[in-house]
């Protein structure tokens, strides 16, 4: 099959491989999805796998797919060593390339010894710094964070990747629209968040030269109630956990509702209009119903999330390449 290829107005689709898969998976993953879908993201989680291996790893094995690194966590490298990485990863895979850089849990900021004082100004000097030096400035910088002297990448990429901020409250979505060539939202972040997101970065969806990509939990199955009930269960623990985008879901109180009466079923017989805006769960057209609202929301990229078991994620490549073949 003809790999597919996004247009302008498309959302691309791509798959997540998930923290908690074996390493080793990347290549057999990478190599059933090159020309079948858009996208392949790695996720970079403390502590357990590297992005930046994961994605060489994945790009030495395809000749179509793009590599996108979720998330690498700002103050953990030398803004200098990211963009060498980037830079390293595009002479492997030109323009297949895109980078992910965002705060980084906090707790686990602060037990790498690296939590800063203020993540937000860290962020804003990160991104500032990498997606320079990735255009072949020259970089002196004396700041709160980031401390370069005459520091210049001896071979800047052509062309340049994208480099994403892995954000998603307003102070750092601001950050974002400013420094960033866009943002990568975590999960629940269905059409409406989208909406909001669009509203706190300054950017106008669709504007050129920016984006907003989004990871999306996927389960389908031929039995919908079945797919939202295994859906339902992850939701109630965000519900549990007050996730940020559920709480701009217009339905969050009844959500909420649902689940400390009824738990995963009651979430489970939602209104399709409400997993519409929430997840690609239920059916394959559910999932697409899901994925279109997306893209009539400006979204660049719907990044598909597996379970993180090994054998049940594999399966799930099939599902992704189906919904990408639409």
């Amino acid at each position: 099959m003809l790999a597919r290829v996004a247009s302008a107005g498309m959302t691309r689709i791509g798959m997540v491989f998930p923290r908690e898969l074996p390493a080793g998976a990347v290549v057999e993953f990478a190599r059933r999805l090159d020309g079948q879908v858009d996208d392949l993201w790695v996720i970079e989680d403390c502590f357990f796998t590297g992005g930046v291996s994961l994605a060489a790893a994945a790009a030495a094995v395809t000749e179509q797919l793009t590599i996108g690194i979720g998330i690498m966590p700002a103050v953990l490298r030398n803004p200098a060593l990211t963009a060498m990485e980037l830079a390293t990863l595009c002479g492997l895979a030109p323009g297949r390339i895109v980078g992910g850089i965002g705060h980084g849990v906090q707790s686990w900021m602060d037990q790498a010894g690296a939590k800063p004082a203020s993540p937000v100004t860290a962020l804003r000097e990160v991104l500032d710094v990498v997606r320079r030096l990735l255009a072949g400035e020259t970089v002196n910088l004396d700041g709160d964070y980031v401390r370069l002297s005459d520091v210049r990448l001896d071979a800047p990429p052509q062309p340049i990747p994208p480099v994403l901020a892995g954000v998603r409250q307003p102070r750092s979505l601001a950050v974002a629209g400013e420094f960033a060539d866009g943002v990568l939202l975590a999960e629940a972040s269905g059409p409406s968040v989208i909406a909001h997101a669009w509203t706190a970065t300054g950017r106008t969806p669709g504007e050129p030269g920016f984006e907003i990509a989004a990871f999306a939990p996927l389960c389908v199955s031929t039995d919908r109630v079945e797919a939202r009930t295994i859906m339902g269960r992850l939701i109630g623990e965000w519900l549990d956990q007050d996730v940020v985008a559920l709480a701009q879901h217009p339905y969050h109180a009844e959500m909420t509702e649902r689940w400390r009466r009824d738990g995963a079923d009651g979430l489970a017989t939602m209104p399709d209009d409400w997993w519409t805006d929430l997840a690609p769960a239920g059916t394959l057209d559910d999932a697409w119903a899901f994925i279109d609202g997306m893209d009539a929301a400006a979204v660049s990229r719907v990044l598909l999330f597996p379970a993180p078991e090994l054998g049940r994620a594999r399966v799930q490549i099939d599902d992704v390449i189906a919904l990408a073949r639409r």
